[in-house]
């Protein structure tokens, strides 16, 4: 119990990210409204959140430790807060790209911090991987509790106005007391500072890429970057789909988008049971050719919907329903393959790894929002979401690949 103030400023500064970091898709969505900017010019709001967060990871990492893990998430909600009170006051689409760039670059010293505290609070490995399991599963709460409070400050009767940026005195309230909270927490350090690297940052950035050298590495990087192209892609343009392509009132449009968050969170617990009992590569390659039967099967249906007027979740057409469920089947990827690159490589080499995957992760976000952007412009939403049926079947490949590299690694081991 000794520790329960710091676990729960953990839980708090998760929940707090989760939903400024997954509001990218909404927010793109009132910018269109607001400032008339077009979907191509939106997109890059994906790379200002998503490019901050891999280069101050790619960064910092090595003087982490130094700077220490309490400051660096003092500094990270105080960043947080202050850009969140300015949105509200500055507004536009300049202060819009400013406000991810500050949520972004504060993630990163969120997450490596979180992840590294983990460590230091807790006595075995089970407590870790439940202390890691349940800051987790609070992120998703996070990113499921944005939708309904974003669409709680979206006024649908004038879709121009910026009332809703008023959502963000909250965000910044709410950050503000995710600061107080872990200002007053007790955090002993020592053991971290003790066993610090004492190597240069220079150092370790080379290490970093001598290992895209291997292909066991490069196969897994390929992976990832897909997995993030699809996932990113679908769940930043959601909302704008909603809208323009179902016919929902954007506040409904912005919530109904949680589905897909709810389907995520959903097929990752099922999945855990699935992977423990078969091949990982078959549950992978059926889960996304269920996808792409997903795609096949609904995106006809979305076409010439009938008019008529959409005011409650009563209203909404029952297939507005059916297309966030991809979700369910995109869940297992991401864990799984993280798992199997991480337990084929030795654990000295667990930290470089990390920086890879949060690197490559964020550079598929980005560049799957800002395609999927582009091609929601010029041909449709439908066309769009189409799309990402390229992505997926590359990914069937690419996971095949991957496969056979951890077998050789492993007989070479």
């Amino acid at each position: 119990m000794s520790n329960l103030k710091i676990k729960v400023s953990l839980f708090l500064n998760y929940f707090v990210f989760a939903i400024l970091l997954n509001s990218v898709g909404t927010v793109m969505l009132q910018v269109q409204n607001n400032y008339g900017i077009l979907k191509s010019s939106a997109s890059v709001l994906e790379a200002f959140k998503d490019l901050s967060i891999s280069l101050l990871s790619f960064l910092i990492s090595s003087y982490i430790v130094r700077i220490g893990y309490k400051n660096a998430m003092l500094a990270a909600l105080g960043i947080t807060a202050a850009a969140c009170f300015t949105m509200p006051l500055v507004g536009g689409f300049t202060m819009t790209k400013i406000l991810f760039a500050a949520v972004g670059a504060s993630f990163a010293l969120i997450k490596m911090s979180v992840y590294s505290t983990i460590g230091l609070i807790t006595r075995d490995q089970k407590e870790h991987l439940s202390l890691m399991s349940f800051i987790e599963s609070f992120f998703m709460i996070g990113v499921l509790s944005g939708y309904f409070i974003f669409g709680a400050f979206i006024n649908d009767a004038d879709p121009t106005s910026t009332a809703w940026l008023q959502v963000y005195y909250f965000l910044g309230a709410l950050s503000l007391l995710a600061f107080v909270l872990l200002w007053s927490a007790p955090l002993d350090e020592t053991a971290a500072k003790t066993a610090e690297n004492t190597s240069t940052s220079w150092r370790d950035i080379a290490a970093m890429f001598k290992m895209l050298a291997l292909p066991l590495v490069l196969s897994f990087i390929g992976c990832a970057f897909l997995y993030v192209l699809i996932e990113q892609s679908i769940m930043s343009w959601l909302p704008t789909f909603n809208k323009e392509v179902m016919k929902l009132p954007v506040s409904l449009s912005i919530q109904m988008a949680s589905i897909l968050s709810a389907s995520i969170a959903a097929g990752r617990f099922f999945a855990g049971f699935l992977l423990k009992r078969y091949n990982w590569l078959y549950v992978l390659v059926s889960c996304l050719l269920l996808a792409a039967i997903l795609v096949l099967l609904v995106i006809p249906l979305t076409q010439n919907l009938p008019q008529r007027a959409i005011n409650t979740l009563a209203d909404v057409p029952p297939i507005a329903f059916a297309f966030p469920l991809i979700g369910f089947f995109l869940a297992p990827i991401y864990p799984a393959i993280n798992s199997a690159i991480l337990s084929s490589l030795p654990a000295s080499r667990h930290g470089l790894m990390s920086g890879l995957i949060i690197l490559f992760s964020a550079l598929g976000g980005t560049t799957g929002s800002i395609i999927t952007g582009f091609i929601f412009e010029q041909y449709g939403g439908q066309t769009a979401f189409y799309c990402s049926l390229i992505p997926l079947f590359l990914l069937i490949v690419m996971l095949n690949f991957f496969k056979r590299m951890t077998r050789i690694d492993s007989a070479t081991a």
